[in-house]
C-alpha cells in the first residue's frame, strides 16, 4: 500500500487546458491541448515565457483554438535535451509532432499520420477509439499510451523500437486493464518513466467518446514494470480532478514526488499545478 498526499504547488495565469508537463531544473514546461504555445514557467522567479510551436496560417488564434481545429497536444515527453509534443490522433487534425531543442530553441514539426494509421491497424483500433495521451522515449524505444475512453475501452501501450516515430514500421500493442469506479474503467491520461518504472495517471470519465467530455468520477496514480509492462500498484488520488500531465519533481529511498497538471475543460487561461507525494 502506498500513501499519497495531494497539495497545490503553483497557480499560473496565462495557461489554459493544461495537458502535459516536464520539469527541467527550475523550468517547468507546460502544454495545453488547445494552444499553439509551449509554456516555460520558472518555479523560482514565477516568470512565464511563451514559445510559439505552431505556425499554421489557417489559425487566427493560438490560444483557445476551437475544438474542431485544435492540435490536441496531449503528450509532452523528454529525451536527450529535446522535448516532444504529440497530438492525440483522435481526429485527422491531431496528428502533429513538435520537437523542441532545449539548447538551440529550434522547433521542428513532423506529421505522424502514417504512423498513427499503422498503429490503428496493428492494434485493430478504429478512429473512434484511438486517443494517445501519454508517451515515454528512451532514445531508441517509444511507449505510447492509448486512452481507452472510447466505446471499446481500448486502454493499451504501443511499444515501438524506433528513433524517428515518423519511420515506424513495426509496433506491438499491449492491452491494459485499469481500475474502475462505479463500473466505469479508468483510462490513461499520461505517463512518465522513472528509472525502470513507468508511473501513470488515469481518470475514470463517464463518456464513451474520445472527443466529448463526461463526468469525472476520480483519478488514479499507478506504476507499471518497464520490462514486463505489468501493473505494479494503483492508488486513487482524487474524486474530482482530471489530471492530464505528470512529471517527476524528486525521489529518494522512501518518497517519490510528482507534479501534476489538470485540464479543467474551460477557456479560462489559468492553471493549477499540484504536488503529489508518494510514500513507499
Amino acid at each position: 500500500m502506498h500513501l499519497t498526499t495531494l497539495e497545490v504547488f503553483a497557480k499560473i495565469d496565462g495557461i489554459g487546458s493544461a495537458s502535459g508537463l516536464f520539469l527541467h531544473e527550475d523550468l517547468l514546461y507546460i502544454i495545453g491541448d488547445n494552444s499553439g504555445y509551449l509554456n516555460e514557467y520558472n518555479i523560482k522567479t514565477k516568470k512565464l515565457r511563451k514559445i510559439q510551436i505552431l505556425f499554421d496560417k489557417i489559425l487566427d488564434q493560438l490560444e483557445n483554438i476551437p475544438k474542431s481545429l485544435k492540435p490536441d497536444f496531449e503528450i509532452l515527453c523528454h529525451n536527450n535535451n529535446k522535448l516532444y509534443m504529440l497530438g492525440s490522433g483522435s481526429t485527422p487534425k491531431r496528428n502533429l509532432m513538435i520537437e523542441f531543442d532545449l539548447e538551440t530553441q529550434k522547433v521542428i514539426q513532423k506529421d505522424l499520420t502514417n504512423t498513427y494509421t499503422k498503429l490503428k491497424a496493428i492494434a485493430k483500433i478504429d478512429d473512434q477509439n484511438f486517443n494517445l495521451e501519454g508517451a515515454t522515449f528512451t532514445g531508441n524505444e517509444w511507449l505510447l499510451f492509448n486512452r481507452g475512453n472510447g466505446i471499446d475501452a481500448k486502454n493499451g501501450i504501443f511499444k515501438i523500437q524506433e528513433v524517428d516515430l515518423t519511420k515506424t514500421k513495426q509496433a506491438k500493442f499491449n492491452p491494459f486493464k485499469l481500475p474502475n469506479i462505479d463500473h466505469v474503467e479508468s483510462s490513461f491520461t499520461d505517463a512518465v518513466l522513472v528509472k525502470n518504472e513507468i508511473f501513470f495517471i488515469a481518470t475514470a470519465e463517464d463518456t464513451k467518446s474520445t472527443y466529448a467530455d463526461g463526468e469525472i468520477l476520480g483519478s488514479f496514480i499507478g506504476s507499471i514494470n518497464l520490462q514486463t509492462l505489468k501493473l505494479t500498484f494503483s492508488n486513487k488520488i482524487s474524486d474530482k480532478h482530471k489530471f492530464e500531465g505528470i512529471t517527476l519533481l524528486s525521489q529518494n529511498e522512501h518518497r517519490t514526488t510528482f507534479l501534476l497538471c489538470e485540464d479543467r475543460d474551460s477557456e479560462e487561461l489559468k492553471t493549477v499545478i499540484y504536488k503529489l507525494i508518494l510514500d513507499h
